[in-house]
């Protein structure tokens, strides 16, 4: 066989090589692990997939379509609203209700439950449809973050506050998406961990990262250091012992690029409570939950620093928490540090 003849073989390989597991075809090969599904989880799963294409050809495109900056509102947060957090807002809840699966949704954006007017759906979403998007303008990557939980009302009715209250503990499906130099959907149902690449070649989201595992001790700590100063001091002897372990400090601001950092790499997160947030910063429903979620199921930790996450009672769709998430052996250390500590 020729040189020529080698390689037009081997181009002829690569033409027609397996692209690998498409996110559409995992879901439908583990549809079986959710008996009282028909179906819907996985609808809304596509949804979501399917609103984050359309988020991040926005973000991709910001810059040249003028979407980037200040909206010149403030969201229910007392937050100035960025133009890329109404178009992700509007992206996805858009989706989620015509999709038809979903009865409900809280967001970071929206100070009420939204009720879809699905009411024969059996699901609720509660959602941060752009993480970090204050980022933006410095192209720094972004994310959004997701829980689906199963409502408590009768099918069939208008859902209720109730539906959207409950702990982390009930959710049937929480992850993150990343816009980035990739972006990449991560998701559980509480079967493993599974990270998946957006191919735009073919527009597909493809397996890339299988049943993922966080290291049981990592070298990255990962905390707004401009809080210090507001830092118990068993938070501040947590970290000096850092320091003196030689681990590395790693923190971009935008949750879900740092938790995802440290997911692949080993590392923990940590915005703890501080004198000036006694409550913490972080949203329970829509940050806390999914995230202690995803690192519960890859054999991780989550607290808020007297308990887990998973377990915390709600009593406000926007309430705020402490979190401290990651690497199973570094969350139990700096429990060790502030285990009898508490803010007045």
């Amino acid at each position: 066989m020729t040189t020529t003849e080698k390689e037009a073989k081997g181009d002829m390989k690569n033409l027609v090589a397996s692209i690998g597991t498409t996110l559409d075809r995992f879901i439908s090969q583990r549809q079986q692990e959710f008996p009282y599904a028909k179906g819907e989880l996985s609808q809304i799963l596509r949804d979501i997939s399917l609103a984050a294409k359309v988020v991040n050809k926005a973000i991709m495109g910001s810059g040249l379509i003028g979407i980037e900056g200040p909206a010149g509102e403030r969201n229910v947060q007392g937050e100035d609203q960025q133009k890329l957090d109404i178009v992700a807002n509007v992206r996805f809840i858009r989706a989620l209700t015509r999709g038809e699966e979903v009865c409900a949704i809280i967001s970071e954006e929206d100070e009420e439950m939204i009720d879809t007017g699905n009411h024969d759906a059996k699901y609720i979403v509660a959602m941060y449809p752009l993480d970090g998007s204050s980022n933006i303008d410095a192209n720094i990557p972004i994310g959004t973050i997701f829980s689906i939980y199963r409502r408590k009302s009768p099918i069939g009715t208008p859902p209720t506050v109730e539906d959207v209250m409950q702990k982390g503990a009930n959710q049937v499906a929480g992850g993150y998406i990343l816009y980035g130099s990739s972006m990449i959907l991560t998701y559980t149902t509480g079967f493993g961990v599974n990270s998946f690449t957006y191919d735009h070649t073919i527009g597909e989201f493809i397996l890339s990262h299988a049943n993922m595992k966080v290291k049981e001790l990592g070298n990255i700590v990962s905390y707004n250091e401009g809080n210090y100063n507001d830092f118990s001091e068993g938070t501040k002897a947590y970290l000096t012992y850092c320091r003196n372990q030689k681990y590395t400090a790693r923190y971009v601001g935008s949750l879900v690029a740092d938790f995802h950092r440290n997911l692949l790499k080993g590392g923990i997160f940590f915005y703890p409570a501080t004198s000036k947030a006694p409550n913490g910063k972080l949203r329970l429903l829509y940050e806390c939950n999914s995230l202690a979620f995803v690192i519960e199921q890859a054999g991780g930790k989550a607290t808020n620093g007297k308990g887990r996450i998973l377990e915390l009672e709600p009593h406000n769709i926007h309430q705020r928490s402490p979190l401290i998430i990651g690497s199973p052996t570094m969350v139990d250390d700096v429990m060790d540090f502030i285990k009898n500590e508490h803010f007045q």
